[in-house]
Parts: structure tokens; C-alpha cells; sequence
């Protein structure tokens, strides 16, 4: 057990905050996140934190301005109890895609979310897989960035390479994943392709041609995120028309918006590989072809050495 250090959580996660707290031998921290009446949150700590390491695990799901007023909350209540120093452990960090002005008359809002974490009260940041890394220069505190990828291709390893990799290929799903998709084909040693994909709005895009040999091979596609499924399931049904022997995809995050898992069963692809940094939590929904791996060790480490001051950078991969 760590000495001084508090654990709290949102509602937006708490079997992982729990995990996490497993993984350090921690308790979580005492702290109530209730709903008034008419809908305004009142968070109340239930400890002392005052000269205390605290760490406030919330992902900014959906319903993703209620649990970013969770956690702007719960950090205010930190700071006026006089916290030593608050981090703010955010799995997944909505807004993220809205990160430059794409259009004209529009928010930047990833650099409006970290400006309302600041001012909150907000002294360090961990996240894992942010949409854009730049969001980083957002904030004018520490930032950590993880990544799921550790996690991910341990998985792979053992469970698509068991016959060798020879027929194995990471295919990245637009333009802008190739770099994380070109990482991980280099630590598997397995080639790439590239979908081609033309956006016509937002959460609708069409698949134009594949750019690489998918012919008679296992397609892998790696992501970041998997919203509405629409560009992914267009992707796995075209890479299997092109002859591919079977398709399945990958990403950190499962935001599943609107039809996703519906979408995903009538697909080509055969499973998806998720990490547990958005709960499933879809009532009736189909997770048959879901594959959920835990991110619980690698967050828990990385809480671990910011509270002993030490180096966390072999953790970034």
C-alpha cells in the first residue's frame, strides 16, 4: 500500500477505478457523486485529503458532459480541501476530436476541455490514447500519455502468432493511423495496407480502395477509437471482397455510439479488441464478437511511480 495517496472515482468507470486500486493494493477513495432533483451534480469527499497525492479516475464518456462535470467537480472539491497535488486519470478524453478549426465559426473544444481541467484545479494529467497528440500542448501542466499498445499487441502475440505470422497484415483504417498501425506492424514484423477513406461529414465516411496485398491474409485493423462502426464494418466488408481469408479489428476505445454493435454483428470482421477504458454498458446490446482487455496494470503502474516521483517513460512505448 502507498502511503498518502487517495484514489476517487467518477461514475463513468468505476469497475476500472476499482481494478486499478486492486492492482496498487489501494482502497478507493470515499467520495459520493449524487444527482440533486433538478439534475445538478453534488460531490462530497468522504475522507481527509488535505497535503495528500490524489488521483481522480474518470473517462469522458457518454454521457459525456455529465461525467466531464463529474470530474471538473470532484477536482474543485480536491482543491478547496486542500489536496497537495491532483491528477487527473482520464482513460478515455472526450471532445478529443474536435482539436483544430476544421471549418470556420467552430470551437476548438479538446483545447476548452483542458483549459476548464486547469482551471479547476487540475496539476497533472494521464490519459491514454488521445485522438490527436498534440492535444498535449493544450495544457500548460504535465501531461502523461499512454498508450493501449503494450497491452494489445501482448494479446495479438498470443493469440494470432501461435501458428506464425506469415499470413498476417495490420491494415490502418485512414491516412492519419498509419503511423500507429506502421509502429505495431514493425513490432510484429507483419506488413500494412492502408484503407483509402473519403469523409463526407461527421461519423460518415465512404471507403474508396485499399492500398497494399490483402489478398488470402488475416487483416488486423488498428485504431484508436471505434464510434458508429460505419467506416470500420465498410472497411472489413471491402478488404474481404478483395479476397482477404478473414478480417478483425482492433482500437483502445469503445465509444459504440448509436447502431456500432448492430453494425459489427452483420460485418465480415470476426472479433474486435477493445480495452475496458469506456465500460460497455449498452442494455441488450450484442458483444459476442467483443474481446475486452484490461488497461487496469498499465494505468495502476503509471499512478504508482507519478506518486513516487519516479520515471514513467518506458511506459509510453
Amino acid at each position: 500500500m502507498l502511503n498518502d495517496i487517495v484514489v476517487i472515482s467518477g461514475n463513468s468507470n468505476l469497475p476500472l477505478a476499482t481494478e486499478i486500486c486492486e492492482t496498487l493494493w489501494q482502497p478507493l477513495g470515499s467520495a459520493q457523486v449524487r444527482r440533486f432533483s433538478d439534475g445538478e451534480i453534488l460531490v462530497e469527499l468522504g475522507e481527509n485529503v488535505r497535503g495528500r497525492d490524489t488521483f481522480v479516475i474518470q473517462s469522458t464518456c457518454a454521457p459525456v458532459n455529465d461525467n466531464l462535470m463529474e470530474l471538473l467537480l470532484i477536482i474543485d472539491a480536491l482543491k478547496r480541501a486542500s489536496a497537495r497535488r491532483i491528477t487527473a486519470v482520464i482513460p478515455y478524453y472526450g471532445y478529443a476530436r474536435q482539436d483544430r478549426k476544421a471549418n470556420p465559426r467552430v470551437p476548438i473544444s479538446a483545447k476548452l476541455v483542458a483549459d476548464l481541467l486547469t482551471s479547476a484545479g487540475t496539476t497533472r494529467v494521464l490519459a491514454m490514447d488521445l485522438h490527436a497528440g498534440q492535444i498535449q500542448g493544450f495544457f500548460n501542466i504535465p501531461v502523461d500519455h499512454l498508450f493501449a499498445a503494450p497491452v494489445i499487441l501482448n494479446y495479438i502475440n498470443q493469440t494470432y502468432f501461435k501458428t506464425g505470422s506469415e499470413d498476417v497484415i495490420l491494415v490502418s483504417p485512414d491516412a492519419g493511423g498509419v503511423e500507429r498501425t506502421r509502429y505495431m506492424a514493425k513490432r510484429l514484423s507483419t506488413p500494412l495496407a492502408i484503407v483509402d477513406k473519403r469523409r463526407e461529414s461527421p461519423n460518415e465516411a465512404k471507403v474508396m480502395s485499399i492500398i497494399g496485398d490483402v489478398k488470402d491474409r488475416r487483416c488486423l485493423i488498428i485504431d484508436d477509437m471505434i464510434d458508429t462502426a460505419g467506416t470500420l464494418t465498410q472497411a472489413a466488408d471491402f478488404i474481404m471482397d478483395l479476397g482477404a481469408a478473414e478480417v478483425m479489428a482492433c482500437a483502445t476505445h469503445a465509444v459504440f455510439s448509436g447502431q456500432a454493435l448492430e453494425k459489427i454483428k452483420k460485418s465480415a470482421l470476426t472479433s474486435v479488441i477493445v480495452t475496458n477504458t469506456i465500460p460497455l454498458n449498452q442494455a441488450g446490446g450484442d458483444y459476442s464478437k467483443i474481446k475486452v482487455l484490461s488497461v487496469a496494470s498499465l494505468l495502476g503502474e503509471a499512478i504508482r511511480r507519478i506518486h513516487q516521483e519516479e520515471s514513467i517513460s518506458s511506459l509510453f512505448i
